[in-house]
């Protein structure tokens, strides 16, 4: 019985110190805007592009870096595919991030003054046969 009692103890502390190491490691806290999620700072919003009935997609820039943001407004809290992306004219360069988040894609960011950039996002319903998504055109050519 002495046996028995001391495995019982045994497995409940193990138990419990494998609790705590995985409350003690979950992930950060999301961002709590997109400007946040850029890094905050001296970045500001120069334009966006709702994405009908699943979220909106920030651009964000801080007199050199262009930073883009894909914020959900649908599904928030449960992991769908959402991306985010700009590419940068010239001399070309590109930075995207897509997966299965909870609540945004990005931040990407590019370093462009003077030349032109496109950028865009998407977001996915759970089950994936549902998506809105866009492009911009070169712009922003400052």
């Amino acid at each position: 019985m002495r046996k028995f009692k001391q495995k019982a103890v045994l497995a409940l502390t193990t138990a419990a110190m494998i609790a705590g190491s995985v409350a003690v490691s979950s992930p950060a806290s999301a961002a709590s805007s997109p400007i946040a999620a850029c890094g905050g700072g001296s970045y500001h919003e120069i334009d966006h592009q709702p994405l009908p009935g699943y979220g909106t997609i920030y651009l964000m820039y801080d007199g050199s870096t262009d930073c883009v943001v894909t914020w959900k407004t649908a599904y928030v809290g449960t992991p769908t595919l959402v991306g985010a992306y700009v590419w940068r004219e010239s001399p070309s360069a590109e930075d995207a991030d897509a997966d299965n988040y909870s609540y945004y894609a990005g931040p990407v960011k590019l370093n462009a003054p003077g030349t032109c950039i496109m950028w865009g996002g998407y977001a996915y319903s759970p089950s994936g046969s549902a998506y809105s998504a866009w492009r911009s055109p070169w712009e922003h050519c400052l």
